[in-house]
C-alpha cells in the first residue's frame, strides 16, 4: 500500500500532500457486504485522516466505532478503467493469500458496493513508511538496515514461494509500526504467477526502482523474470536507506527519464561506499547484478554472511 504512489512517468519528484486533492469522499452511510463473516460496514468506520492516494483510489486511516480498532481503508472509485479494477481484484487476491505472512500487511476484509466501488480493509502501520523514516531520521545504520533487510527478505521469500511478484518494492511501499515490525505493502501492481517460470510482460511499477531488463527487455531476451526484478528493487531500496539518497543520483539531484535510463541500463551497478562493511557491500552487489540470472534468490540472500552478522541473535 503505497501511501503516495508514483507511477511510470518521465519525472519523479515527489508531491507533498498539500499539492494533492482527494478523489472522492469516504462513504459515510452506505452499507457494504463484507467478504468475510464479520458484520462490518463502511458506516461502522470513522474516517480519521487521509494517508495517501494512488492506484485509482484513496487510502484512509479509519477507526472501527464499536471497538476503537484502527485500520487502513483503501477505497477504489467506481469510475476507474477496467485495468485498474482488475489490478484491485488481484491485490485483494494476493492479500488473501499472504494473510499468514508476518512481513506483509494484514488483510482484514474487502467490500464491494453495487455501484462498483471497492474497499479493502487492512492493517494500519502507525510508523509510516521507510521513505518517511529516511526523510525524518536520516540514513540507516548497518544494524538497522540488517533488521529491515531481514524482514523484507522474509516477506519476499514468502511471496515468491507462493508465485507472487510484487513489482514495486521501494522505501515508500515498506511500512513500519511502533512495535518495530517491518512489512511489505501496496500490491496494486503485483502479479500472481501461474507458474514459477512465467515471465512478466507489463510495464508497471515505479520507474526509478525498475531493473535493467524492465527498462530494456530486448537486451535481456525480450522479457524479464519478476522474482529477480524484485531482488533488484530490494537492493536499491537498501542502498538508498544506507546512503540517504537514490543510488544512481547525486544527493539532491532531480531525476528525469534520460538520467534513469542511462544510469540503470548503460552504467555499471552502483557500489556501496567504503564506510559499509565488506559483508554489506557484497550483499548489495549480489542484489544488483545487471544480468537477472546472476542475482541471488531470497533463500540465498537470507543465508548471506551479512544476514548472519552478530547485530542480534540470528
Amino acid at each position: 500500500m503505497a501511501l503516495i504512489r508514483h507511477r511510470c512517468c518521465p519525472n519523479l519528484p515527489h508531491l507533498e500532500l498539500s499539492e494533492r486533492r482527494p478523489i472522492f469522499s469516504l462513504p459515510s452511510t452506505a452499507t457494504i457486504k463484507p467478504s468475510n463473516d464479520d458484520a462490518i460496514t463502511i458506516a461502522d468506520l470513522e474516517k480519521l485522516a487521509i494517508l495517501g492516494y494512488g492506484n485509482g483510489g484513496t487510502v484512509y486511516k479509519v477507526c472501527h466505532k464499536a471497538t476503537s480498532a484502527t485500520f487502513a481503508l483503501k477505497i477504489i472509485r467506481s469510475n476507474i478503467d477496467i485495468n485498474t479494477r482488475r489490478r484491485a481484484l488481484t491485490e485483494i487476491s494476493i492479500l488473501r493469500r499472504a494473510t499468514d505472512c508476518p512481513n506483509v500487511v494484514r488483510f482484514h476484509g474487502c467490500f464491494e458496493k453495487p455501484i462498483g466501488e471497492l474497499a479493502i480493509l487492512m492493517e494500519y502501520m502507525d510508523g509510516g513508511s521507510l521513505e518517511t523514516a529516511l526523510a525524518t531520521h536520516g540514513k540507516f545504520s548497518e544494524e538497522k538496515l540488517f533488521l529491515v533487510a531481514r524482514s523484507i527478505l522474509n516477506g519476499l521469500a514468502y511471496l515468491h514461494a507462493h508465485n507472487i511478484v510484487h513489482r514495486d518494492i521501494k522505501p515508500g511501499n515498506i511500512l513500519v509500526n511502533t512495535k518495530g515490525e517491518v512489512k511489505i505493502a501496496d500490491f496494486g501492481v503485483s502479479k500472481l504467477m501461474n507458474h514459477t517460470f512465467e515471465m512478466c510482460y507489463s510495464y508497471v511499477g515505479t520507474n526509478a526502482y525498475m531493473s535493467p531488463e524492465r527498462f530494456n527487455p530486448d537486451a535481456y531476451g525480450g522479457s524479464y523474470n519478476g522474482f529477480a526484478a524484485d531482488i533488484w528493487s530490494f537492493g536499491l531500496t537498501l542502498f538508498e536507506l544506507f546512503v540517504g539518497h537514490f543510488p544512481f543520483l547525486e544527493p539532491g539531484q532531480r531525476p528525469n527519464w534520460a538520467t534513469l535510463v542511462c544510469g540503470i541500463c548503460f552504467n555499471d551497478p552502483p557500489t556501496m561506499p567504503e564506510t559499509a562493511s565488506p559483508e554489506l557491500r557484497n550483499f548489495i552487489a549480489c542484489c544488483l547484478k545487471k544480468e537477472p540470472s546472476e542475482r541471488w534468490s531470497t533463500t540465498q540472500l537470507l543465508n548471506h554472511p551479512f544476514m548472519c552478522k552478530d547485530f542480534i541473535t540470528c
